[in-house]
């Protein structure tokens, strides 16, 4: 909270961040400003929802401190960027980029907001940099509609690798440094991001689907036409990383693909042992790495994953009820920020106290328990619980008259 206290002008909204962040932190059944407001001992929401929507901050600064505070914490000079997109499923049009799409979080095409977000993946932990709200064209197509929402008016349509290079651009100019990029087959199937990458010298192992076509010293040939041309001898067996249930072994080739250009491009197969299911990745390094180094990058990508669950799960990062692009962009920040400082304490609580080996160490989940109970759990009389019931009840009766006057007027 010292971090980003100069963001703010005055004292008061300075203490209503702090206790909405910690409220986001906390062991609430449902995350929005009705319950942090209940739960951090204020009267009402309308507080809360004022720091959202109305108060002067800058997002985009706090999220400019929340990118410091990761990497001075989580540094590793071997660093993974991750860039992936998460959805959240809404109704109704009026949230700023719903349209139906598809989202992975339902596995299906929903009326949903999409998101893309980028990880910061190291050693000593992982933890959410920056964000970028996904707007369709059919909301770039309607003006007013963008108006309504927030958004600029003549907010021009961007693609999700766009996105990505919009964030990964904004990490390299602040004067960080990350020496690889990884993404699914959204990000790898975009030649401009690619592009953009290898211009910064930035290296990348990003998947592709198996109809992708590279260029080799014979011709051009799909990757899953090259990958049946391997011999056995092509193959290793490798480790991506330790997974919840040990290390995750997969056999591994990479075939060179020539270039005038400067640096080292390859197509990277990865093959399940028990399965045989194929996965394809292009590769980028200004300098020549070895075969561990590619899949070392090509395992980190999950990472963003486990971002996304623990950062959902723990600091409320999909549970916003907000339709204007300022309060998504505020509270996903936030929501950030809180993940994040579960993410450093975890990471300083390995390296200083690891513990006996008939523990597993300090998760963020359990982190996240003991904090509120021990430290920041706030404790109310039972008039402040009586006051709220009140309160909520008087609110939802006036909302319930307000739609049955709707509805008998839309009858009439």
């Amino acid at each position: 909270m010292d971090r980003i206290a100069g963001r703010f002008a005055r004292v008061e909204p300075r203490r209503r961040i702090r206790h909405l962040v910690l409220g986001l932190l906390a062991d609430l059944p449902q995350k929005n400003c009705w319950t942090i407001a209940e739960w951090a001992g204020e009267a009402t929401p309308d507080a809360m929802q004022h720091l959202l929507s109305r108060a002067k901050w800058d997002a985009d600064a706090v999220r400019e401190d929340l990118r410091a505070y990761v990497v001075e914490h989580l540094h590793d000079d071997q660093a993974v960027l991750v860039v992936d997109e998460t959805g959240d499923v809404k109704k109704g049009t009026d949230t700023v980029g719903a349209q139906r799409q598809y989202t992975g979080t339902a596995g299906r095409i929903e009326n949903s907001q999409v998101a893309v977000y980028l990880a910061y993946a190291g050693r000593r932990g992982h933890a959410a940099l920056d964000r970028e709200l996904y707007i369709p064209r059919s909301w770039n197509d309607q003006p007013d509609r963008c108006q309504a929402a927030g958004l600029n008016p003549d907010t021009a349509f961007a693609t999700k690798p766009e996105l990505a290079v919009r964030m990964i651009t904004r990490f390299l100019d602040s004067g960080h440094h990350a020496p690889w990029v990884a993404g699914d087959e959204v990000y790898g199937g975009n030649p401009t991001l690619r592009a953009a990458l290898e211009e910064r010298a930035t290296g990348y192992v990003l998947a592709v689907a198996r109809t992708h076509e590279v260029t080799t010293g014979a011709g051009k040939f799909r990757a899953d036409t090259l990958a049946n041309k391997l011999p056995k001898r092509a193959w290793q067996k490798l480790s991506a990383g330790a997974g919840a249930k040990g290390h995750r072994f997969y056999d591994w080739a990479h075939i060179d693909l020539p270039s005038t250009a400067s640096g080292h491009r390859h197509l990277l197969i990865r093959r399940n042992r028990t399965t045989g299911e194929l996965a394809y990745y292009r590769c980028y390094s200004p300098q020549s790495v070895p075969l561990a180094a590619l899949v070392r990058v090509a395992g980190s990508r999950w990472r963003v994953e486990e971002t996304f669950q623990s950062g959902k799960g723990l600091a409320g990062l999909d549970e916003h009820q907000l339709r204007r692009y300022t309060s998504w962009s505020r509270w996903v920040t936030l929501a950030m920020l809180a993940h994040a400082f579960l993410a450093v304490v975890r990471a300083d609580e390995h390296r200083l106290r690891p513990g006996p080996d008939d523990l597993i160490p300090l998760t963020c989940n359990e982190i996240q328990r003991l904090f509120i109970a021990l430290v920041a759990g706030p404790v109310h009389e039972a008039g402040h619980w009586l006051r709220w019931s009140h309160w909520r009840r008087r609110h939802q009766a006036r909302s319930q008259l307000s739609h049955y006057k709707r509805q008998a007027a839309t009858q009439a």
